[in-house]
């Protein structure tokens, strides 16, 4: 399993529910990679830029992750009600990459969505326009089940671990329903 968040932010909410999701994977005996965005910097997307250099280097090493995966765990912050443009634009490269090497990146694979956020709303809303980008556009599996932590600036212990009972009931039915769909992919 990969497991990601859409903030690099040092002391992110959805960092910590990335790494929260990855223990609890892990815990249940399954190979898993939590990564930062930071580590595969990319920039703006932009079409004469790929038109002349091509995809970068940095997209086309989390392609292979991904393709090395049968299933993805993406935490995702919500900025303006929709997700963050780091988070876009690294879709947005993944999303140009034609080599038939990374055919199936989107469809051959299970995605789990997550949202933390100080807020009542937990990100919800960047959740539904993240499902709307992955679903509609590149035609990926994105598991109904998801995570919604509000008040996330309290549903974190010092060690990182979730306090939230509600949330962590949510963990526990999308870790049930990632590990399962994800077994259909091998």
């Amino acid at each position: 399993m990969l497991v990601l968040s859409g903030s690099t932010r040092g002391g992110s909410y959805n960092g910590r529910l990335a790494a929260f999701m990855a223990r609890e994977l892990a815990v249940r005996d399954t190979d898993v990679r939590l990564l930062s965005l930071a580590d595969y910097p990319l920039r703006l997307y932009d079409g004469d830029l790929e038109g002349t250099r091509g995809v970068p280097e940095p997209a086309l090493k989390l392609a292979e992750l991904m393709l090395a995966s049968n299933g993805v765990f993406i935490a995702s912050p919500e900025y303006n009600q929709s997700v963050t443009p780091l988070l876009k634009n690294t879709i947005d490269w993944l999303s140009r990459i034609r080599d038939d090497r990374y055919r199936g990146l989107w469809t051959d694979r299970v995605f789990a969505l997550g949202a933390a956020s100080p807020g009542h709303f937990a990100g919800i809303r960047s959740l539904m326009h993240l499902r709307q980008i992955l679903e509609n556009s590149l035609g990926a599996r994105v598991l109904t089940q998801q995570v919604a932590v509000p008040y996330a600036d309290k549903a974190f212990d010092e060690r990182g671990n979730l306090t939230n009972d509600k949330a962590a009931a949510q963990i526990e039915r999308v870790v049930a329903a990632l590990i399962a769909e994800a077994g259909r992919f091998t």
